[in-house]
């Protein structure tokens, strides 16, 4: 390998920061999809098979600081403030909630079968407005990376039609 290529940084949070400002610019909402894991402190009730969503608009969210190794903020569930942190290698995709148009993201090596680890824990909120009515993870699948032995593999098989009001994202090879 290059010696140039081993210090090359992950091109995953330049696109999630791109993809946020391209949500922000154009009046749309960021939803950001994470497989919680080690090391992720977000409001665990809200977890639904090791998944969250979480609304990561300018309006949902303070002191948004999206680093090259984890998304940092504030913001309210169901009125209770809590500080969120997600490593970058668990956010498996970033899109606009009113049209479902973003990109979706493998995880990072060891996250195949992620611990939920680390849970900022409050009591269970009565109002979950902050929460997305369907989960949209359910629907995403990680783009292969090049790295993948993809040697007499089947080719996967095509994601089933999403649920009304879920994601629509498209993977990409």
């Amino acid at each position: 390998m290059d010696s140039n290529t081993q210090n090359i940084s992950s091109t995953k949070p330049y696109l999630i920061r791109a993809l946020y400002e391209w949500c922000t610019d154009n009046g749309l909402t960021p939803y950001l999809a994470v497989q919680v894991g080690a090391g992720a402190r977000v409001p665990m009730e809200f977890v639904k098979n090791g998944e969250i969503v979480l609304n990561i608009s300018f309006d949902a969210t303070s002191a948004l600081n999206i680093g090259n190794d984890d998304i940092r903020f504030k913001a309210r569930f169901g009125g209770v403030a809590r500080d969120i942190l997600v490593p970058i290698g668990q956010v498996t995709a970033i899109y606009a909630r009113e049209n479902s148009q973003g990109m979706a993201f493998p995880l990072d090596a060891g996250h195949d079968e992620p611990p939920i680890g680390d849970a900022n824990n409050a009591p269970v909120a009565d109002d979950q407005s902050e929460q997305p009515s369907s989960n949209p993870s359910a629907h995403l699948r990680p783009v292969k990376s090049e790295k993948t032995d993809q040697s007499d593999a089947p080719p996967e098989p095509p994601p089933s039609a999403p649920r009304p009001g879920g994601a629509h994202l498209t993977r990409v090879k």
